[in-house]
C-alpha cells in the first residue's frame, strides 16, 4: 500500500492568502474542504454548479452577518 501524499501546504497557502487575499486569520480559520472548494470555483473550464435558492438561505440562516 503506498503512503497518502502530503498536504500542499505550499500551494494551498499561495491561492488562500495570495489568490483569495484572505487574512490570515481566515485562512486558518478555513477548513480543508472549505478550501477545496475555493480552488475549484478558480480552476478554468470546469463549470460550477450554482447554489440553489434554498440552501443559501439555510446558509444565511445559519451563519449570519454580524
Amino acid at each position: 500500500m503506498t503512503p497518502p501524499a502530503a498536504f500542499p501546504w505550499d500551494e494551498v497557502m499561495a491561492f488562500g492568502l495570495g489568490r483569495l487575499r484572505w487574512e490570515p486569520e481566515s485562512f486558518w480559520a478555513a477548513t480543508p474542504r472549505e478550501l477545496a472548494a475555493a480552488m475549484r470555483a478558480w480552476r478554468p473550464g470546469e463549470p460550477q454548479a450554482a447554489t440553489q435558492r434554498t440552501a443559501l438561505l439555510a446558509l444565511m440562516t445559519a451563519f449570519p452577518d454580524t
